[in-house]
């Protein structure tokens, strides 16, 4: 059994796909792309796919990740070209690494996201930004499917800027960035949470909605409040440790494709 670990985006008008809406289109590429899927027992057989951390519906993301468990072993980039190919522009397969560790979702510790403010000017996000970094606690709510949530939002960031943007549209007099890590909690802090907690401590309320993006996930370095890449630790293992039985028979399928050199043949 070999276990494949993907990343994968949300880019554009794909960013309004809900994760059930990726799941079905994922599963699509799978039977497209030919990959050995083990299944799962019972009546009712499903592929053996684990998803970690889903972005909200409507927020863009770079660093999606999902792991596959396969029946024979295969190549990863060659299976991530393949599974890349077979989904919609927008839902992106951009990295993929055999497994070596265990806990996956364990490394999912904090996320870096990026929020656009059309309207908001960067002076303006700023005082927001320093008065919600300086309150001890922000409490905001949130309406989930058990009723009206209270909770702190604040006790989950540990970085928050602001910047100024570049105003790309006629219409607009300004724009700010925020760039925002959360630690992955429970109850969850989201974007729109942060954005609450900055109308609810300093006002501030951009005229449109925000155009929100995650560009990482993954370990928190508590010292520099950075967030490194989580597949780092399977990409070591596999250069540390010797060849597993599944990396030798890809490597076997992979020598047997290959066209035989100048003066080889059958007999």
């Amino acid at each position: 059994m070999q276990r494949i670990r993907l990343r994968y985006t949300k880019r554009g008008r794909l960013r309004f796909t809900s994760h059930r809406d990726f799941q079905r289109a994922f599963e699509r590429a799978l039977r497209r792309a030919e990959v050995p899927m083990a299944y799962s027992a019972g009546f009712t057989p499903h592929p053996k796919v684990s998803y970690a951390n889903a972005a909200p519906t409507g927020t863009g993301s770079e660093a999606e990740y999902l792991e596959i468990q396969l029946t024979a072993a295969r190549d990863p980039e060659k299976l991530r070209v393949l599974l890349d190919e077979s989904m919609p522009a927008g839902l992106d397969i951009i990295d993929a690494v055999e497994a070596h560790t265990s806990s996956f979702a364990d490394r999912l510790q904090a996320s870096v996201w990026e929020l656009r403010l059309d309207g908001v000017r960067a002076e303006d996000a700023e005082r927001a930004v320093a008065a919600f970094l300086a309150a001890e606690t922000v409490e905001v709510e949130r309406r989930t499917k058990n009723g009206l949530r209270s909770f702190d939002a604040r006790a989950a960031v540990v970085r928050l800027e602001a910047l100024a943007a570049t105003v790309d549209r006629p219409d607009l007099t300004a724009c700010a960035i925020l760039r925002l890590v959360v630690r992955h909690l429970t109850p969850a802090v989201r974007p729109d949470d942060v954005l609450s907690g900055l109308r609810a401590t300093a006002d501030l309320a951009p005229p449109v909605p925000a155009a929100v993006t995650r560009l990482a996930q993954g370990l928190l370095d508590e010292e520099t409040g950075t967030v490194t890449d989580p597949l780092a630790p399977d990409r070591d293992a596999a250069t540390a440790a010797p060849p597993t039985a599944a990396g030798l028979s890809a490597a076997k399928a992979t020598a047997g494709d290959s066209p035989p050199k100048a003066g080889e043949g059958s007999a």
